[in-house]
């Protein structure tokens, strides 16, 4: 059986992801902000703990922030921007550290971040610059880690969920949670080795860094 693990699976996106995998017969390993703080490196560790030995087939780093609205130039909390970017940035590589043993250990090998096309730099619009700082960095780091773990036949991916109505999404979004879930999917389940290092979005296609 196929061993999932997904941050940030309470709601939105990593609770369609959790509820699909599960559907299909994966093992799904998920976690809740008020049971695992990805701020706190301890917690992360200790969590680790109690999974060694236990294989991730495909880590799903998905807890994320959109952080305070309406922040934009003369009105930027930093406080608030620097927790956006502990969540979104290095809450992700904390968990990707402690855990990389596992999924090391799996068959399919594969961690994937949440992005967000926002985070796309020759996209940008200049618009929700703390949110997309924090998903930029995040890119860099999948692609950072695609290829220090090539040695180890990892494939770290960051995917793009598109825009989704979602409590981060909010109504007006066009996309439904399982439709944009059951692309990430069908993206996640067709990862070759040479895609390690890209950015995708839900519906196959690359993003431009």
């Amino acid at each position: 059986m196929a061993t999932i693990l997904i941050t940030g699976a309470g709601r939105g996106l990593g609770f369609e992801l959790a509820r699909q995998y599960r559907q299909d017969g994966w093992r799904v390993i998920g976690t809740l902000r008020e049971e695992l703080d990805v701020t706190n490196t301890d917690q992360v560790k200790e969590f680790a703990s109690k999974l060694k030995d236990v294989p991730i087939d495909v880590l799903v780093c998905n807890a994320g922030i959109s952080g305070k609205r309406g922040m934009a130039l003369g009105r930027f909390d930093y406080a608030e921007w620097e927790t956006v970017l502990r969540v979104n940035l290095l809450g992700a590589a904390a968990l990707i550290e402690a855990l990389v043993d596992n999924v090391a250990a799996s068959e399919r090998k594969t961690i994937a971040v949440m992005s967000s096309r926002l985070g796309s730099i020759s996209e940008t619009s200049g618009d929700t610059l703390p949110y997309a700082t924090s998903k930029a960095a995040l890119n860099l780091l999948a692609r950072g880690l695609a290829v220090k773990l090539s040695q180890k036949d990892i494939v770290v991916v960051a995917l793009s969920p598109g825009w989704v109505r979602t409590g981060m999404g909010g109504e007006s979004a066009p996309l439904a949670p399982e439709i944009s879930v059951k692309g990430l999917r069908k993206v996640l389940a067709g990862l070759r080795r040479q895609d390690s290092g890209s950015f995708l979005s839900y519906d196959g296609t690359t993003i431009p860094w």
